[in-house]
């Protein structure tokens, strides 16, 4: 897996462009308005993450049979051009992205040529950071 120079990669103002998120998040304080719609409710502890219901921390699940009327698993789907351009992608949860942004999760890898080898160090670099 070689790496083309990520500073050719240019946005519509010239800029220089590393990343591109291509998919939505799905945050349970975003999502507040449909849980409640469906007759649920959002439970934010101190210290914790919104969870419907007050125990699930997302709002789009398969399963969780007590729950089901009030998230979904209707997914947002969107179609992404992945060329010759695209260095890689990186596909993680919250795990990953509730610790890093985008672009530390690219400067974390972006030297790396094994994918493998990828993903481990941003799992280390997820759990130093207390994920």
């Amino acid at each position: 897996m070689k790496r083309r120079d990520p500073s050719l990669k240019f946005d519509e103002d010239s800029h220089k462009v590393k990343q591109k998120q291509i998919t939505v998040d799905h945050d349970p304080q975003g999502e507040k308005d449909a849980v409640e719609s469906r007759g649920g409710f959002m439970l934010k502890r101190p210290g914790n993450i919104p969870r419907a219901d007050g125990q699930l921390a997302m709002t789009r699940a398969f399963g969780d049979r007590k729950l089901k009327e009030h998230i979904t698993s209707e997914p947002d789907i969107t179609v992404k051009k992945v060329d010759a351009e695209t260095d890689f992608i990186i596909l993680a949860s919250d795990g990953l992205w509730k610790v890093m942004s985008n672009q530390e999760a690219y400067d974390c890898i972006e030297e790396l040529d094994d994918a493998q080898e990828a993903a481990e160090e941003l799992i280390k670099e997820a759990l130093s950071r207390k994920s």
